[in-house]
C-alpha cells in the first residue's frame, strides 16, 4: 500500500504592489468626501477665472474702443497671477487636511492598530492629494487658457508651447505647496495651525523676504526664488527676481520637497497612537 502525499501550497500573501494602490484610493476617497473642502477648492480656482473673463467680455462689448479684447497675453498674465495665489491656498488646505485629518477625526489610532505600516500610510497621502489637487487647478487653468486664446481678438494670443510651460509651472508650484503643508501638518497634528503657518509663510513672509535685497544670496534658499526662476519669462515679466542658476533652483526645490516630507514621515512613524 502506497501513501500519496499531497502538498498544498498556501495562498501567497498579497505583495506591496497590490495593497499600496488601495491605500492611495482610501486616502483619496477620504479627501474627496469632504464636500465642503472640494467645493471651496473649486470656488477658489474655477469661479474667479469665470468671473474675470465674464467681466472682461462685458466691458469690451460695452465699449470696444476703450477696452480691448478679453484674451491675449496680457490678460493671461494677469489671470495667472490670481490663479497662482488661489492655487497655493487650495494646495495648503488639501495638504493640511491630509496630514492632520486622521488625527482630528480619531481614525489614526484605528489605522495603526490594524498593523498597517505608518510609513505606507503617510506615503499614500502624497499621490492622493496630488490626484485631487491637480485636476482642480487644471480646471481653473483650462478656463484661463481657453479664454486668453479664444477671446484674443486683435491681441497676441499665447502659443501652445507657452500654455504647456505655464500649466507645468502652475502644477509644480501647487504641488510644492501641498507637500509643504502635508509635512507641517503631519508634524504638528493640527489642521488649523498648519494653515495659519504655511499660508502666512507662502503668501506673506516669503514674498517680503524676496524683496529685501540686503539678504543677498540668502534669498536663493527660499522656495519662491526657485519657482520664480522656472516661471515662463514671456508671461511673468517684472517683479523681484533673485539671480540663481537652474541647477541651484532645482536643488532648492528638491530640499523644500524632501525635508518637509521626511519630517512628516518621521513624526507619523513616531507619534503615539
Amino acid at each position: 500500500m502506497s501513501t500519496t502525499t499531497v502538498t498544498a501550497e498556501l495562498p501567497r500573501t498579497r505583495t506591496t504592489a497590490h495593497w499600496r494602490p488601495r491605500l492611495v484610493s482610501a486616502e483619496f476617497l477620504k479627501l474627496r468626501k469632504r464636500r465642503g473642502l472640494v467645493i471651496s477648492a473649486l470656488t477658489l480656482t474655477v469661479l474667479p477665472m469665470i468671473i474675470g473673463y465674464t467681466v472682461l467680455l462685458s466691458i469690451h462689448a460695452a465699449n470696444p474702443d476703450k477696452h480691448g479684447p478679453a484674451g491675449g497675453l496680457e490678460n493671461l498674465s494677469g489671470s495667472m497671477d490670481i490663479l497662482t495665489q488661489f492655487s497655493v491656498v487650495v494646495a495648503i488646505l488639501l495638504g493640511a487636511t491630509l496630514g492632520a485629518g486622521d488625527l482630528s477625526s480619531g481614525v489614526f489610532r484605528e489605522l495603526v492598530v490594524t498593523g498597517r505600516s505608518r510609513l505606507a500610510l503617510f506615503a499614500a497621502r502624497i499621490p492622493a492629494g496630488l490626484g485631487l489637487l491637480l485636476p482642480i487647478v487644471g480646471a481653473g487653468f483650462a478656463i484661463t487658457a481657453t479664454g486668453s486664446t479664444v477671446f484674443a481678438g486683435s491681441l497676441d494670443a499665447p502659443s501652445g508651447t507657452l500654455l504647456v510651460e505655464t500649466a507645468a509651472w502652475l502644477g509644480l508650484v501647487s504641488a510644492l505647496s501641498l507637500v509643504l503643508a502635508l509635512g507641517v501638518s503631519s508634524v504638528f497634528g493640527s489642521r488649523g495651525t498648519t494653515i495659519g503657518i504655511v499660508l502666512g509663510w507662502q503668501i506673506v513672509a516669503a514674498p517680503v523676504l524676496l524683496q529685501i535685497g540686503a539678504l543677498g544670496s540668502l534669498r536663493e534658499g527660499l522656495l519662491g526664488a526657485a519657482t520664480k526662476r522656472l516661471e515662463p519669462a514671456t508671461l511673468f515679466e517684472g517683479g523681484t527676481t533673485v539671480p540663481m542658476s537652474l541647477s541651484a533652483a532645482a536643488l532648492v526645490i528638491a530640499a523644500w520637497t524632501v525635508i518637509p516630507l521626511a519630517a512628516g514621515a518621521w513624526r507619523t512613524c513616531t507619534r503615539d497612537a
